[in-house]
């Protein structure tokens, strides 16, 4: 079970490496030491809300504005926790909460496609081998793009900073295809974003509101029509 859960985990250690590296010389380049970094992804362990927590830092963001806005942006994993849980109803409850601690929308969905597997004896064992080969990778990529932070030249470290925009676009590209009020919603956060900067706000908080309001225009503008 451990060797299938590791084999089907190293595609998604693939993926995370060159992500994880990026966001380690990205949150050097922003401020943050080398172990700070390395235990935000310890802790955090979401790509995209660490992406967003740097660039935060770099532009001088509190830590109450970082900490809502990444919760706001994280809040998607209270549902994929709930229906994690709900698929492994025939594993024991002191095994749900540490895997649910680890998921991500590439090991969610991974573990998705893996269901046969929490029937088995010790099919927990292949959920936990999954989840740790993506989470150990993208711990060692951070520590090793915060080395590499220290050592290449300015102006490469400065370049990379395309990554950051170049992952929210990646994200939000697929869900455009699929429904262009998506496009929409993005566009209503940039615009209350830029308002706010405009009037003064904190770019910290202009970046929470934008997040906030422009996710509650989802409500709406992703209301289904009634037959």
């Amino acid at each position: 079970m451990i060797q299938k859960g590791i084999a089907t985990g190293f595609p998604i250690m693939l993926g995370y490496l060159p992500i994880a590296v990026t966001y380690g010389v990205l949150a050097k380049q922003s401020g943050m030491t080398l172990t700070e970094l390395t235990l935000m992804s310890v802790m955090v362990f979401a790509g995209a809300s660490q992406f967003m927590g740097a660039n935060m830092i770099a532009v001088g963001a509190g830590a109450v504005e970082i900490i809502i806005a990444t919760f706001v942006l994280n809040f998607r994993h209270f549902v994929m926790s709930l229906a994690f849980m709900n698929r492994l109803r025939t594993v024991e409850l002191k095994w749900k909460i540490p895997l649910t601690l680890g998921l991500t929308d590439e090991t969610f969905a991974v573990s998705a496609l893996h269901p046969e597997e929490s029937k088995k004896e010790k099919g927990a064992y292949f959920y936990a081998a999954l989840i740790l080969t993506a989470y150990l990778s993208w711990i060692f990529g951070s520590f090793l793009g915060g080395v590499l932070g220290e050592v290449i030249p300015e102006r490469l470290s400065q370049s990379m900073g395309i990554a950051l925009y170049a992952m929210f676009i990646g994200l939000l590209v697929p869900s455009v295809k699929k429904e262009l009020r998506v496009g929409l919603i993005a566009i209503v956060a940039m615009l209350i974003n830029t308002l706010c900067i405009q009037l003064g706000m904190s770019t910290g908080w202009a970046i929470v509101l934008g997040t906030v309001l422009g996710g509650m225009s989802g409500i709406y503008l992703l209301k289904e029509e009634r037959p």
